[in-house]
């Protein structure tokens, strides 16, 4: 009678117990994948900017990397806030691939980034081409960062099979270390020249019937990037301490942007040389002059480390109203990405059929300021039909179309 009445007793109180280490737990991962969600909805806020930049001021073309000596400073600065963008995001698409891979055998991770990456190529192809030249058929097929990210998907496949002290070090390699393939250039005439214009050289390729395909984004450099989001996966995995997790990113953070300020100044490698000019501003903007195309070693450092610096501020503000929109909007990031893509296009049309052509070739603003304010507005407008889908795949987790948007 006294052991029935005690076990009675206790089973309240252990329920009790049970349900709230549940609901700590749900909070945590909560809070674990809301601040990735949230720095995704600032990458896609700066990427509009620049999209808006390459759409409305395209009267003023910008090189890579940078001329810091005759470009504008506002444009210059403009440009870099989307520099952020590429690095962050396949970072992010490898630490997804991660958490995905908790509830899913290495086999079917595998599938999964085999059959998205499948389709982010076929994408960028077709939808986003589409997109950028308003045209079916457009006179050159631009290879960009959607593409970029699929076949980074379709390596991560197989890489992830890979022990992870393995993938740390081939991940950690490739980026450290592709600049030294820099010196290698081909023409045409190689025989090597296909795979190089995909692995590490911008390239256009000529095929028959007319067909004429860029590869702006070689994608040997975003691999190592990839690898390395899968690798930091364990930060974010269940169980893990949310205290040694935010003190790994604060580290790491700041040790990737100290290690860009030192081999930076020491003006040896990673990167183009940067120049004293004689005042601060153009010295300045020498020195944050990088290149993208493929993204150096230095251009990676310090994007990659403001946004572990930022992982770990959004886990600590999760509460904040910022953090939830943010990561509201970061929820379906390619449903932002073609949606915006067409509402720009679409605003573009516009502009030309109310006001013409007023820069040469083009309709343009007259000034940085307009990009911004251009920006805003549009962010403002894709944001709510963005998030209705982001809410959506969080009710339909039934459904399988959903997680390639």
């Amino acid at each position: 009678m006294t052991a029935i009445d005690s076990g009675a007793l206790k089973t309240p109180a252990a329920s009790a117990v049970a349900a709230e280490t549940a609901a700590g737990a749900k909070a945590a991962t909560r809070t674990r994948l809301r601040n990735i969600d949230a720095l995704r909805g600032v990458v896609m806020l700066f990427m509009a900017v620049d999209h808006v930049r390459e759409t409305f001021y395209a009267y003023h073309p910008v090189t890579d990397p940078m001329l810091p000596l005759s470009i504008e400073p506002a444009l210059f600065f403009t440009r870099i806030t989307s520099q952020l963008c590429a690095p962050v995001f396949v970072f992010l698409t490898g630490l997804s691939a991660f958490l995905y891979g908790q509830s899913h055998s290495k086999r079917e991770t595998s599938l999964f980034l085999l059959k998205r990456g499948a389709f982010l190529v076929l994408l960028e192809a077709t939808v986003v081409n589409f997109a950028w030249a308003a045209q079916t058929f457009p006179p050159t097929f631009w290879l960009q960062v959607i593409w970029a990210i699929g076949l980074c998907m379709i390596a991560l496949a197989g890489l992830i099979h890979l022990p992870r002290g393995w993938q740390v070090a081939v991940g950690a390699a490739i980026v450290c270390g592709h600049n030294l393939l820099d010196p290698i250039v081909l023409t045409p005439a190689s025989p090597f020249y296909g795979i190089w214009g995909v692995l590490h050289q911008r390239a256009l390729f000529h095929f028959g019937g007319g067909v004429v395909v860029k590869t702006s984004y070689p994608v040997l450099p975003w691999i190592g990037v990839i690898l390395l989001g899968y690798a930091v996966g364990p930060w974010f995995g269940r169980g893990a301490d949310p205290v040694a997790r935010r003190r790994a990113l604060l580290g790491w953070g700041a040790a990737l942007l100290a290690g860009y300020v030192v081999l930076r100044l020491a003006n040896v490698y990673g990167d183009k040389p940067w120049v004293h000019t004689g005042q601060a501003l153009r010295t300045t903007m020498s020195f944050l002059a990088l290149t993208k195309y493929p993204p150096s070693l230095l251009f990676l450092a310090p994007t990659l480390g403001i946004g572990l610096l930022l992982l770990a501020a959004f886990e600590r503000l999760d509460e904040e109203r910022p953090i939830a929109w943010l990561a509201l909007l970061g929820g379906a990031p390619m449903f932002f990405y073609i949606v915006h893509l067409y509402v720009i296009k679409a605003l573009y049309y516009a502009a030309v059929a109310t006001f013409g052509l007023n820069k040469g070739a083009w309709f343009g603003f007259d000034n940085v300021a307009s990009i911004w304010i251009a920006a805003a507005l549009l962010v403002t407008a894709v944001y709510f039909p963005t998030r209705w889908f982001a809410q959506f795949k969080q009710r339909r987790r039934d459904l399988w179309w959903p997680r390639y948007l």
